[in-house]
This record gives C-alpha cells, sequence and structure tokens, in this order.
C-alpha cells in the first residue's frame, strides 16, 4: 500500500510537471527515482505486461487527479502567481543537481563530455526562451488540422523522455498548449484522442533510442542530462515574470529545495521496501 501510494503521488506530480509551462516530466521522474523504469516499460511496454500495469496505475490515477486539479485550480495559480509558482519548480529542479551530478561522476570523465553538457544546456535554454515569445501567438483554432496535432502530440511524446525537455513547452512552441487545455476542459474527445495516440506511440518509439544512448553512452548521457537540467532552470529563470512578490518567491524556492530532498528519501525508502 506504501508503494501504492507514492506511485499515486508520483503520478500527481508527473500530471503537473506535463501540464504545468516550462517544467520537464523526465527531470520530475528522476526526482523521484522512477525515471529508469519509465523508460523500461515505453521501450517494451508488453514484456512483463502484469507488472508493468501495475506500476502504471497508480501512475495514471495520480496523473488523471493531476489532470482535474490543473484544470480547476493550478491553471489559476499560474495565471495569479506565476512567478512564486515557477520557484516552486526552480527549487524542485535545483534540489536535485546534486543526485544527477554524483549519477553522472560514476563514469570515467571525458573531455567531450563537456560539448555534450553545454549542447545540451543551449538546447533547453533556447527552447525555453522560445517558448516565452510564441506565447502569445497560439496557431491552433478550431480549424488547425488533425495531421497538425498529431505532430504535435508526436513532438511532445518524444520530448517527455528528454531529461530537461518540457512537455508543454513544446506545445506552446507548436502553438497547441491553449488550444489542447481548451479541449481537455470541453472534453474534445477526437483531439484528446488523437494528441494520445500520438504521444504514446512517439514516446515508445523514442525510448529505445534513449535506453540504448544511456546503456551505450552512460558518462556522455547524464552529463548531458546535467546540462539540461540547468538550461531548464535557466530557461525558466530568464523568463520569470517581472512582477510578483520577490518574498513569495523565495519561499517557494525554498518549499521546492524541501520537497526535492523528500522525494529523494522517499523514493530510496520505497524502493528498498518495494519488492514487486
Amino acid at each position: 500500500m506504501k508503494s501504492f501510494l507514492y506511485r499515486v503521488l508520483c503520478g500527481f506530480c508527473l500530471g503537473i510537471s506535463v501540464f504545468a509551462p516550462g517544467i520537464s516530466g523526465s527531470i520530475m521522474a528522476i526526482i523521484m527515482g522512477i525515471y529508469d523504469k519509465l523508460l523500461d516499460i515505453a521501450s517494451n511496454p508488453f514484456k512483463n505486461f502484469k507488472n508493468n500495469f501495475k506500476f502504471l496505475f497508480p501512475l495514471g490515477i495520480g496523473a488523471l487527479i493531476s489532470l482535474v486539479l490543473f484544470i480547476l485550480v493550478f491553471s489559476y495559480l499560474f495565471d495569479t502567481y506565476e512567478k512564486a509558482v515557477f520557484m516552486l519548480f526552480i527549487g524542485l529542479i535545483v534540489g536535485n543537481l546534486p543526485t544527477v551530478y554524483k549519477e553522472a561522476r560514476k563514469s570515467k570523465f571525458k573531455w567531450y563530455y563537456v560539448l555534450g553538457t553545454v549542447a545540451a544546456f543551449a538546447v533547453s535554454l533556447v527552447v525555453g526562451i522560445m517558448s516565452e515569445g510564441t506565447g502569445e501567438t497560439q496557431v491552433a483554432s478550431e480549424n488547425t488540422g488533425l495531421l497538425y496535432i498529431a505532430l504535435s502530440g508526436a513532438l511532445a511524446g518524444f520530448s517527455s523522455l528528454v531529461p530537461g525537455m518540457s512537455v508543454s513547452m513544446i506545445l506552446i512552441v507548436m502553438g497547441v498548449y491553449d488550444y489542447l487545455i481548451a479541449s481537455a476542459k470541453s472534453l474534445d474527445i477526437v483531439t484528446i484522442a488523437v494528441v494520445g495516440v500520438a504521444f504514446v506511440l512517439s514516446m515508445i518509439l523514442s525510448s529505445k533510442l534513449i535506453k540504448f544512448i544511456f546503456s551505450k553512452f552512460s558518462g556522455m548521457a547524464h552529463f548531458m542530462v546535467l546540462g539540461f537540467l540547468i538550461g531548464s532552470v535557466s530557461g525558466i529563470f530568464f523568463t520569470l515574470p517581472k512582477d510578483g512578490s520577490n518574498l513569495a518567491g523565495v519561499i517557494m524556492l525554498a518549499i521546492g529545495l524541501a520537497i526535492s530532498l523528500m522525494f529523494v528519501y522517499l523514493g530510496k525508502k520505497v524502493r528498498i521496501d518495494d519488492k514487486d
């Protein structure tokens, strides 16, 4: 039961990270200690299907809860207290930097790892800045073709497994974020289904490539994760709104750091006790 409830909590946080602009779902998965497991399942979903379903079911419950709450509550918080909420997510990411760095150092350092780190940092930062620049020019409407919606979902599915990349940032850059949120609110089943299928198929196909990279080029991959992480934080910080309470931001930053450390602790404890 403890493991089940922890996974519901993980699913909830993953859901929020997918819907919240600028936040990386894969980074949240790393923070909570379930990224490798999700990558294994995505790369071969029908192997050990029963165990995979047992693992994913509570995550799905948490994600569904987060979707409902995001539509009803969190979208309001992002509109009203945007700066403070983003500082919370910055705290979540920064709190996990030492853990990712420790994992990266397990491989013998090579000079070209620096190039990978810098490239990952640049990509993550540029996507963050681009998402800010296109925030007011959403191109999607009721006349948007389903093919374009599917393409957006496929790109989002790929980005969901790349640490540091934000699903919502990709959707904003593609100009469909507001449209998809509106579709979810109005229960537009066709649009939701098209995006969902494209997202899942892309995630399954790209997971094999990402898993191969992590297994064959572990050192480079983990240093690139570090670059994506730092770039993601920089992208969020660079695009923070100028208005809003600095004190509230500092408080939320501290809360984010505390929550991140809590996830590191809980993740280790649950994995030790969880034998399934």
